[in-house]
């Protein structure tokens, strides 16, 4: 930023609330790659916040940042926040686990990378890199998002926010998680990649088409984890059982040129689990599968 240059009103009154609000503003400035202006300031850990829409916390990864920060006897990298809609609050999208770090280590202010966009929260989730996300943690992300936005912007569409959500799958992921803790995402996920589309609908309609696809996705389950039981009682127990009875059964073994809608395949796979006889299920098949490179999708 030059000297003659001055931040637009917006940063310099969020500027003025870090400082009314017992924090310490050290710069206002411009980033250096699309030039949008943020705010660096020291801010009390006790209005620092998660977003509520984001992964849990692992409580391994904030001991082992408490444990290397306590030993450099420093905190070196920034947190990112915005505005949170409660007043004297801020979200933090990226950065969580060294916030629980320094609540832990009892610091009293953190510094932050203020960016003055709210809506940003839901993009920058993309850069929180610091613990890689399982499966379950990103699916249970992007439902979190879906529903945030559905009440802050009930006009828009899930497919405009494709760059947000990623992967319309995860949404759909996300509410089975929340209904199954151990639902088996990972191998309904080749399926869902394969016939889950963005949609164009609003907010509020998209999350209750998700909920209907997932209720499809659930019933092919329920079928599924029958099967895995009926296996279990005659002693197979491989790891890779799932997945190896989603393949036999699923109706886009065959499927090329045209796939069948998500309905149309759900609808098929609990059919067919339903009627699969476990007698022609060997474990020693169920191993050369879980050996063999992965079809291409």
């Amino acid at each position: 930023m030059s000297r003659s240059e001055a931040p637009p009103r917006a940063v310099a009154d969020l500027a003025d609330r870090v400082s009314t609000e017992g924090g310490q503003v050290v710069g206002v400035y411009r980033e250096p790659v699309g030039g949008h202006w943020h705010v660096f300031a020291l801010i009390p850990v006790d209005r620092l916040e998660p977003t509520p829409f984001q992964r849990d916390r692992s409580k391994p990864h904030v001991e082992r940042l408490r444990t290397v920060i306590a030993r450099l006897d420093r905190f070196v990298d920034p947190l990112v926040a915005v505005p949170a809609p409660e007043p004297g609050r801020y979200w933090v999208p990226n950065g969580s686990h060294r916030l629980a770090a320094l609540e832990k280590l009892r610091a009293r202010r953190a510094p932050v990378i203020l960016v003055p966009e709210v809506d940003t929260a839901y993009e920058i989730l993309a850069l929180n890199t610091e613990k890689a996300h399982t499966l379950k943690e990103k699916s249970l992300e992007v439902v979190r998002m879906l529903r945030g936005l559905a009440e802050a912007r009930p006009r828009a569409t899930e497919a405009s926010l494709a760059a947000v959500f990623e992967a319309p799958h995860f949404a759909t992921l996300g509410l089975l998680y929340e209904a199954k803790p151990r639902f088996a995402g990972g191998a309904f996920a080749p399926i869902l990649r394969r016939v889950d589309r963005f949609l164009d609908l609003t907010l509020p309609k998209a999350l209750a088409e998700r909920e209907r696809r997932a209720d499809l996705v659930s019933t092919a389950d329920d079928h599924l984890t029958a099967l895995v039981a009926k296996l279990r009682r005659r002693g197979v127990t491989h790891p890779y059982v799932k997945p190896y009875l989603l393949a036999r059964c699923s109706p886009l073994t065959r499927a090329r040129k045209r796939l069948p809608s998500f309905d149309q395949t759900f609808e098929r796979l609990a059919e067919a689990l339903a009627a699969f006889d476990v007698a022609s299920v060997r474990a020693d098949a169920i191993a050369r599968a879980a050996m063999a490179p992965p079809a291409a999708e």
